[in-house]
């Protein structure tokens, strides 16, 4: 089989790595890909990242299946797009990539059919959301509508908090209309928890649970990221609270796919609070995570590719996931400044591989060297009997792993 997959990040890296795996994948076309990408056994990098372009690709290059990796390709429909030429895709239709695209519709999807979710208040304008903010129990979280790159969600601890993220979304349009619109969410004390999930649309499978650390710093401290390190599975998903997200979340969620008739043949990520006993939807996300899909593929037992035949043919009722009983950790390295103004352009020197695995993700080939291209370099991932030794090994791991400026947690999986 001949595949092309969307995107650049570490999440592509991972996906590629597992695709070529699979004795059914011949070849993979990654676009536009990564360094990591181009050096991975079948697959080659194609400099495309339009939808029409990548379509003409798909036509003219035989592609039995297209994966999509990002969130951008799937809210501005290219699901539909190729649906509409014949194409075999992953992932949802624009109306149902929509649980991502607008958090105003996640909320009102939650609600309609029953979901745990925190409280919550939407926003058109933003002298509705002054007054209500004067009235509020702080902490609150207030979220833009729209997709941010991680920049929509922001927890305020009082009324001059509030009525500045109000003014930065909704008058001085910092997210370019994304904050146009917002949500104002009840603020839940606990743990996080991610949960992938594979369906067809009408059979659901969850993956092992992971535990993303947001924060810069060790202790959690400083600003968000797109994620500094994962572990799986994570030790606070217990029996119950897994049976409860099922019961509570997972299922009714199914249950609103095919009540709204929303073609889904994808991947659906949970991302959780775990608090009060109970789990509570904070959002969902209509692609793989990342850094989450560096540890839940490498316990993939599963061909991957076969997963995604089954989805796509309707078949996810015959199947069974299984993961490795082990653990996985993985350790993102960032460049010096990162989450704020970075470098690029560094050379990138990976010695005495052991049997860790480095996921590239802002990383580029130039005259056969890797050098550092985005503000999250790699993330390295290795596996355990025990958290503790996957967390050893993983870091023991980005030991071989260098470049100018480089800066990681030192406290991923405690």
């Amino acid at each position: 089989m001949r595949v092309l997959l969307i995107g650049s990040g570490g999440r592509e890296h991972a996906i590629a790595w597992k695709l070529s795996q699979s004795n059914k994948v011949g070849k993979i076309y990654c676009a536009p890909g990564n360094g990591g990408t181009a050096r991975e056994e079948k697959c080659e990098n194609v400099d495309i990242t339009s939808n029409e372009g990548l379509l003409k690709f798909a036509l003219e290059n035989s592609i039995d299946i297209t994966v999509v990796g990002p969130e951008a390709p799937l809210c501005e429909g290219i699901v539909d797009l190729f649906l509409e030429n014949n194409q075999k895709i992953f992932g949802p239709s624009l109306a149902g990539a929509n649980l991502e695209g607008s958090k105003i519709f996640a909320k009102e999807f939650m609600k309609k059919y029953n979901i745990n979710t925190a409280e919550y208040s939407t926003f058109l304008n933003p002298y509705d959301a002054m007054k209500y903010i004067e009235k509020c129990k702080f902490p609150v979280v207030l979220k833009a509508d729209g997709l941010a790159a991680g920049k929509g969600v922001i927890i305020a601890n009082n009324y001059e908090e509030a009525k500045v993220a109000i003014e930065e979304f909704m008058v001085s349009d910092s997210l370019k209309g994304a904050g146009k619109s917002i949500v104002i969410e009840e603020f839940l004390q606990g743990v996080e928890a991610s949960i992938l999930a594979i369906t067809d649309g009408n059979t659901i499978i969850p993956f092992v649970s992971s535990k993303d650390h947001k924060a810069i710093f060790d202790g959690n401290l400083g600003p968000n990221t797109g994620g500094m390190g994962t572990i799986a599975p994570n030790p606070y998903c217990t029996e119950k609270v897994l049976e409860d997200f099922k019961e509570k979340i997972m299922l009714p969620t199914l249950q609103g796919l095919k009540q709204e008739k929303l073609y889904y043949k994808g991947i659906i990520f949970f991302g959780l609070m775990i608090a009060n006993e109970d789990v509570y939807l904070l959002e969902y996300n209509v692609r793989m995570g990342d850094p989450e899909t560096q540890v839940v593929l490498p316990l993939m037992e599963n061909d991957f590719m076969e997963l995604i035949i089954a989805a796509l043919e309707d078949n996810l009722h015959n199947t069974e996931v299984k993961f490795k009983n082990q653990y996985a950790c993985c350790i993102i390295a960032a460049s010096k400044g990162y989450p704020n103004k970075y470098d690029t352009g560094k050379c990138i020197e990976i010695s005495n591989q052991g049997p860790e695995k480095v996921f590239i993700a802002g990383g580029k080939e130039a005259n056969k060297n890797l050098l550092t291209s985005g503000g999250r370099v790699l993330g390295v991932t290795a596996l355990g009997k025990s958290l503790e030794e996957a967390r050893s090994n993983a870091y023991n791991g980005i030991k071989n792993v260098d470049f100018e400026g480089i800066y990681y947690r030192q406290d991923i999986g405690l």
